[in-house]
């Protein structure tokens, strides 16, 4: 039996972790027209993020690759259907048959209707919650070894471009102070303000739902031969976990 596009773990508090791009698995007919490599959908994927994520007892960790679908896009563009939808490269062997697109807009649905019944029922328990949605991005595309600006790529960046402030402000702030207390470069929205996810989740609980978009520079990992550094994810996962009694206590 195949795996299903989300793994979802439920535990007790209103905070829920996400790590929607970790996945890099692929059903059997969008593999047979992938025109990618595996270490190129690698790099573009966001490896490890779950194991940030694991500190957070709710959560819901994609299986598939972005390549099949991506979750963090709207429906209409979330299967890639040209170079211009990802970074250039041409990911098929040939242009994909309608029924195989729609076929993974059901795995698309799929999440989304298990992403709304986890988050209501944090409604329901705690009537308010917070989404750690957890990726990463490169930084490095250069080439191996390049000297990215620090200025420009701060080490997480927290995307806030659709959370409501006048609501959430408070909450943000002490999320960005307690995660850069531990000795972290935090910034809002100077790589990416958030995507689908984040909006969707905003609009769907404008009330009740507020989604921070983390982006960790791959800092954490080796983004041409995908090698983790352990010891520096467990240092991130730590700093995540740090934040977690402020923002229960900024939700009551």
């Amino acid at each position: 039996m195949r795996e299903p596009i989300v793994i979802v773990e439920e535990g007790d508090g209103p905070i829920v972790a996400t790590a929607i791009h970790d996945g890099h698995a692929l059903r059997a007919e969008v593999a047979a027209q992938m025109a990618l490599d595996d270490a190129t959908r690698l790099r573009e994927e966001d490896p490890f993020t779950e194991r940030i994520a694991a500190v957070v007892p709710t959560r819901l960790i994609a299986t598939r690759s972005r390549f099949e679908v991506d979750l963090n896009r709207p429906r209409d563009t979330a299967v890639y259907m040209s170079k211009a939808d990802c970074w250039g490269l041409e990911a098929w062997c040939k242009p994909l048959p309608p029924e195989l697109r729609t076929r993974s807009l059901a795995e698309y649905d799929a999440f989304y209707a298990e992403l709304e019944r986890v988050l209501r029922e944090r409604v329901r328990v705690y009537g308010r919650f917070v989404v750690l949605d957890v990726h990463s991005y490169n930084h490095c595309r250069d080439g191996a070894g390049c000297a990215a600006d620090p200025e420009a790529n701060p080490e997480v960046n927290v995307g806030t471009g659709t959370v409501d402030r006048a609501r959430w402000g408070a909450l943000v702030d002490r999320f960005c102070g307690d995660l850069a207390g531990c000795g972290l470069d935090v910034r809002e929205n100077v790589k990416f303000k958030g995507g689908h996810m984040s909006r969707w989740i905003h609009e769907t609980f404008p009330e009740t739902g507020c989604a921070l978009a983390l982006e960790f520079k791959k800092t954490f990992m080796d983004e041409w031969t995908g090698i983790a550094d352990d010891a520096h994810l467990a240092r991130l996962a730590r700093a995540v976990a740090s934040t977690l009694p402020g923002l229960t206590e900024s939700l009551r």
